[in-house]
């Protein structure tokens, strides 16, 4: 085993969060501003690359700081190790309504890609990395993008996803077509493409988007109900647009009580 055996709670249901047990002289890796809470004794250190220990040197920290910059994340990772005697914990928080999935990657042929923004937390030695899709056209019509994060090695990460999560077991030769958005995670031996949707009439009106994305098994995919995206849209969708106020109860509305313009 090359990386730290953590244990871990979840907690919550719809805003979970999970906590993780040290041992002494363990240490948890996750990404800037997940923390919710840490026992004293444990040590944060900011680490630069993607906190993985199999990187040595100065060019192998900035290669790995680099894949984190395509991928959309900070230079920077988080470390969290028990610098004390006992058992310490640390937990840590979704950063909005959904599920935690925690992936056992040595019970997972040591390799998982996921959506660029789903990673929240490792043990230690976990590599976060990025998987280039073979096809340009996956890239530039892929909706979430032609990077995705790549997570590699022998112990627990955590991923979070939006609304419900659904985990679907793919046979040899099985396809299935997702939202791209809906897409969480899937294990390496799974054949990802993207299709376009059948018809004219259906990519213009139908409300789902130009393409489709394809997965074949063998292999384990994670889906997601709700995508960030697609929550973020219909919460701008609803605010007043132009300075007005849609109805005293909305937004606008305590933006101007709470300015002092609502007497």
């Amino acid at each position: 085993m090359n990386n730290h055996e953590i244990d871990f709670k979840l907690y919550g249901d719809d805003m979970q969060f999970v906590q993780v047990e040290l041992d002494p002289q363990e240490t948890v890796i996750a990404e800037a501003g997940s923390l919710m809470m840490m026992d004293d004794g444990i040590k944060m250190e900011t680490v630069f690359g993607d906190g993985s220990s199999g990187r040595s040197g100065l060019m192998g920290k900035l290669l790995g700081a680099g894949k984190r910059v395509l991928t959309g994340e900070s230079l920077f990772m988080t470390t969290f190790t028990n610098n004390g005697n006992g058992k310490k914990h640390v937990s840590f928080a979704s950063p909005y309504p959904g599920k935690i999935i925690p992936m056992d990657l040595s019970e997972l042929n040591g390799k998982i890609i996921c959506q660029k923004d789903a990673f929240l937390a490792a043990a230690k030695g976990v590599s976060v990395g990025i998987e280039l899709q073979r096809k340009l056209g996956t890239g530039f019509f892929g909706g979430e993008g032609f990077i995705m994060q790549k997570l590699e090695g022998d112990g627990l990460a955590f991923v979070h996803a939006g609304g419900t999560i659904f985990e679907k077991k793919l046979a040899p030769g099985e396809l299935i077509r997702i939202d791209t958005g809906c897409l969480v995670a899937m294990t390496g031996d799974v054949e990802y493409n993207i299709e376009p949707v059948g018809g004219v009439k259906t990519a213009l009106f139908g409300g789902e988007g130009l393409f489709l994305a394809t997965l074949r098994g063998p292999g384990t995919v994670w889906v997601q109900s709700l995508p960030f995206s697609r929550l973020a849209s219909r919460v701008f969708a609803a605010m007043p647009q132009n300075g007005g106020t849609k109805g005293e109860g909305g937004l606008a509305g305590l933006f101007d009580f709470i300015g002092g313009d609502g007497d």
